[in-house]
């Protein structure tokens, strides 16, 4: 199942050519790579995830060579998850400001590296933040100067319906036409368990990647989060566990 390659340690020496052989690879397959951008100072607030680069110069350094391994060539890239939701729980406002920054200038570099690629700015998912208020914060972060749309509900497990209908009040609070949204369904089959984000059990895979959305703002259901990475309860933050890929795939829909 076509699922997200994400790109998330301090490796400005090496992100390069990782980037070039995986985007390469499915190029020369005819297909279309998804990567997640993931590396931003302070992620995750000291949560499960928490890690980034050390400073916003060194983040757009690394973010110089990761579009440099676009060359020219197809992509959907979805840009730092959670990050604009979550930058107001430990983040001052200079420092929310030089988030913003920070991503718009990655969306800058990502599309002049390759105009193929399309770029999505991570919009938290349908039980976060209300749509005037992360629309607020796309725009600050560049969503308006190229991306290609927003992405919602990554790593987490809300419904697509819900999801669909929160995407399409953001992408018109925003109000540039041409933008769509990307939604996460790779473990939201059976929706959310209440408010629960830390590998909830009971819950299953969701409706498999494709562009056949039905939707005409929706370019695509994503499988963004592997299924059976951990959230950080049932082991560290992204390490694959077999019997929650298994629970995923077997649970009743």
């Amino acid at each position: 199942m076509p699922q997200g390659r994400w790109f998330t340690r301090d490796n400005t020496d090496s992100v390069r050519s990782e980037v070039d052989d995986y985007v390469g690879a499915a190029a020369d397959a005819g297909r279309t790579p998804i990567l997640v951008v993931y590396n931003i100072p302070n992620r995750d607030c000291s949560g499960a995830s928490a890690g980034g680069m050390p400073s916003h110069a060194a983040y757009r350094a690394w973010i110089d060579q990761v579009s440099a391994g676009l060359a020219g060539r197809p992509a959907t890239v979805v840009l730092e998850p959670d990050v604009l939701p979550q930058m107001s729980n430990c983040l001052d406002a200079a420092q929310q400001g030089q988030v913003q920054q920070s991503m718009a200038y990655a969306v800058r570099k990502l599309k002049a590296a390759s105009p193929r690629a399309k770029v999505y700015l991570d919009a938290g998912h349908s039980n976060w933040l209300p749509p005037a208020e992360i629309a607020r914060r796309l725009v600050g972060a560049g969503v308006k100067s190229g991306a290609d749309g927003i992405a919602t509900n990554v790593s987490n497990y809300r419904s697509t319906r819900d999801e669909v209908a929160y995407a399409k009040r953001v992408l018109a609070t925003i109000g540039v036409a041409a933008l769509r949204a990307v939604v996460d369904t790779s473990r939201n089959g059976n929706g959310p368990l209440g408010d629960e984000w830390c590998d909830p059990k009971g819950r299953a895979i969701g409706t498999p990647t494709t562009t056949a959305t039905g939707d005409a703002k929706i370019a695509a259901f994503l499988w963004v989060k592997l299924p059976g990475e951990s959230d950080g309860c049932i082991g560290g933050a992204g390490r694959f566990v077999p019997e929650r890929a298994y629970e995923l795939a077997t649970a009743k829909r």
